[in-house]
């Protein structure tokens, strides 16, 4: 499961910075992102992990939607206040951030939103678009603290992630036209899941392509798909996140 620039669509037609309201510690540094509460003010947490664009307006938004369903979302920030405006730069950028760097920078985004006086569960949900779809299950295979994890259309970097220590319910969306994970690979993933940890993998398809749920890009954005997908999330997160 690879992304390419040719693969992801067009640019991202924006040039705004990062969206960061948020600072925490995670691996002995400063790290940074976008947090929203819940209109009752406190809430599940749930950690929303970006796109390989970065931390722009539309994952932003995804976490003030979450928040506006309940939960208390926290979006770090992989790229330290970066934004790839072009395809090319996103592939450069996301190939630079090892795999590693960015799960110890998550998992001290999930010590963070655990810590939080707004936070009710023991356990927190994970949400992630293409790269950071992959990230979800390499959190959730590192951290036995998220209980619920739902990639988008996920894009595994380099070796599939070990599951014998997953803990986590999996629901994942994916796009039955996407070039860059091809269907056929899903089963795969799954039967690895359940032959490692136990857990049945729940990843759905949809007649779309990649990025379906990013409404931000009219070229590749799927109301129908993106309506579906999210109502079934909502479901799946406020099942499993305690």
């Amino acid at each position: 499961m690879t992304d390419t620039p040719s693969s992801a669509g067009s640019p991202r037609p924006t040039g705004k910075p990062a969206r960061q309201n948020v600072t925490f510690a995670s691996g002995g540094a400063d790290a940074h992102g976008y947090l929203a509460l819940p209109p009752a003010g406190q809430g599940p947490g749930v950690i929303v992990i970006q796109e390989w664009w970065g931390l722009t307006d539309h994952i932003a938004d995804v976490t003030d939607r979450l928040a506006a369903a309940g939960f208390v979302a926290l979006a770090p920030d992989l790229y330290g206040g970066n934004v790839a405006h072009e395809a090319a730069e996103a592939f450069r950028m996301m190939r630079e951030l090892p795999v590693e760097s960015g799960v110890s920078l998550l998992s001290g985004a999930v010590d963070y939103l655990l810590a939080r006086p707004e936070v009710t569960s023991r356990t927190v949900g994970a949400v992630g678009f293409c790269m950071g779809g992959g990230f979800v299950l390499y959190l959730a295979a590192h951290d036995q603290r998220v209980s619920a994890a739902a990639p988008y259309y996920g894009v595994i970097q380099g070796e599939v992630p070990d599951f014998s220590g997953l803990k986590a319910q999996i629901q994942g969306h994916y796009g039955e036209h996407d070039q860059s994970i091809p269907v056929a690979t899903l089963q795969g993933l799954r039967e690895t899941v359940r032959k490692q940890s136990g857990v049945d993998a729940d990843l759905r398809v949809y007649p779309a392509g990649h990025a379906f749920f990013n409404d931000g890009r009219p070229e590749v954005y799927d109301p129908k798909a993106s309506a579906e997908a999210w109502s079934a999330t909502l479901e799946f997160l406020r099942e499993n996140v305690r």
